[in-house]
C-alpha cells in the first residue's frame, strides 16, 4: 500500500511538471499585464536527430510570444529603451532587436528585484558584456550570456526547440511545433488543434493568443505569426557578444518549411524587422497547486500505513 500511495503521489507530482499554465504579473494600476508560461520537465532528455533539444534541467517557458501591449506597459511602468511598434495591442511584440528583447527580460527580472539576465549597456544603442564564469549560467554547460540567478531569461535554442518539438509522451520529436508530423493548416488566426498561421493566410500577425494549435508542451505560435529570438549565438558557445543570435520559428508569409524544426537561422543582436518577436523563458516556480498536492500525498501515506497494521 505504501508503494500505491507514493505511486498516487507521484503521478500528481508528475502530472505538475509538464504543460501546467502559470501565469506571472509584472507592472502596476493600469499597466498591470501577465506573461503565461507552462511547465518543461522531462529533464535529461536525449537531443533531436538535430542535436538540438536536449536540456538537462526543468524550466518554463512562455505559453504566447510577448505582445506589443506588454511592452507598452512595461514601458509606463519604468523601462526605457525598448520600442518594437512594428504591430499593435495584443499582436506580437515586434521590429525588436535581440538586445531590445533581453532588455524586456531584464526589467522583468528587476522589477520583482531579481538579479537581471544580461549585462547590457544603453548609450544611444545597446551592447552586452559577458558574465565572467563564476557569474555565467552553468546548467547544460556554461552560457556566458546568462547570469547564473537569472529568474527570467530569453530561451537558449535547446529550450526554445525542445518546447516546441519535444513528445514528452514518447520521447521522441515532432517535425511540426503543432504536435505533428504532418504540416499545419493554415489560418489566419484560432486555436484549433494542427493549425498555424502561415502561407500567407493572414496580411498580419494573430493576436498571440489566438495563433494556432498547441505543440506538446503546450506552447502556441512556436511555428508561424512571427519568428523568435533565441538566447543562443548560431555556433551555440554563447562567448562572443557581438555573435549573430539563432532565430526560430517561421513567419506568417513562409511556407511550411519554416515551420519545420529543421527551420533555422540568425541575425545580427542589433537587427530589428516586422517579422521578428520572441517569447520569455523561467526557472521553474511552485504553484499553488504543487503546495495543496503535499498534504494530499501525507494523507495517502498515513492511509496506507493504517491499513497495513
Amino acid at each position: 500500500m505504501k508503494q500505491m500511495a507514493a505511486g498516487a503521489l507521484g503521478l500528481a507530482l508528475g502530472m505538475m511538471t509538464n504543460g501546467t499554465a502559470l501565469a506571472d504579473t509584472f507592472g502596476t494600476g493600469a499597466n498591470t499585464f501577465t506573461i503565461d508560461f507552462v511547465n518543461v520537465g522531462n529533464a535529461g532528455n536525449a537531443a533531436d536527430t538535430t542535436n538540438f533539444g536536449a536540456v538537462p534541467y526543468a524550466y518554463r517557458v512562455g505559453t504566447y510570444e510577448i505582445s506589443q501591449d506588454a511592452i507598452t506597459k512595461a514601458t509606463a511602468s519604468g523601462m526605457a529603451n525598448v520600442t518594437a511598434g512594428a504591430w499593435s495591442g495584443t499582436q506580437p511584440a515586434a521590429s525588436i532587436s535581440w538586445y531590445e528583447a533581453a532588455a524586456f527580460v531584464n526589467w522583468l527580472n528587476t522589477s520583482r528585484s531579481r538579479q537581471r539576465a544580461y549585462d547590457l549597456t544603453y548609450s544611444g544603442g545597446w551592447s552586452m558584456n559577458l558574465w565572467s564564469s563564476e557569474q555565467a549560467w552553468q546548467a547544460g554547460g556554461e552560457n556566458l550570456y546568462r547570469h547564473k540567478d537569472a529568474f527570467y531569461f530569453l530561451p537558449s535554442e535547446n529550450e526554445w526547440y525542445k518546447a516546441a518539438y519535444y513528445n514528452p509522451g514518447g520521447s521522441n520529436y515532432f517535425l511540426y511545433p503543432t504536435a505533428s508530423n504532418s504540416a499545419p493548416t493554415p489560418v489566419a488566426s484560432g486555436t484549433s488543434a494542427g493549425t498555424a498561421v502561415y502561407n500567407s493566410t493572414a496580411s498580419a500577425p494573430a493576436i498571440v493568443d489566438s495563433a494556432g494549435g498547441l505543440s506538446p508542451y503546450g506552447t502556441m505560435g512556436q511555428g508561424g505569426n512571427v519568428f523568435d529570438w533565441t538566447e543562443s549565438a548560431l555556433d551555440g558557445i554563447n562567448n562572443s557578444s557581438s555573435e549573430g543570435r539563432t532565430i526560430r520559428g517561421g513567419f506568417l508569409f513562409d511556407a511550411e518549411g519554416g515551420l519545420r524544426s529543421s527551420g533555422r537561422g540568425n541575425g545580427s543582436p542589433s537587427g530589428e524587422g516586422g517579422s521578428l518577436g520572441f517569447r520569455v523563458a523561467s526557472v521553474p516556480e511552485p504553484s499553488t497547486a504543487f503546495m495543496i498536492l503535499i498534504p494530499v500525498g501525507v494523507w495517502l501515506l498515513r492511509r496506507s500505513r493504517r491499513r497495513s497494521v
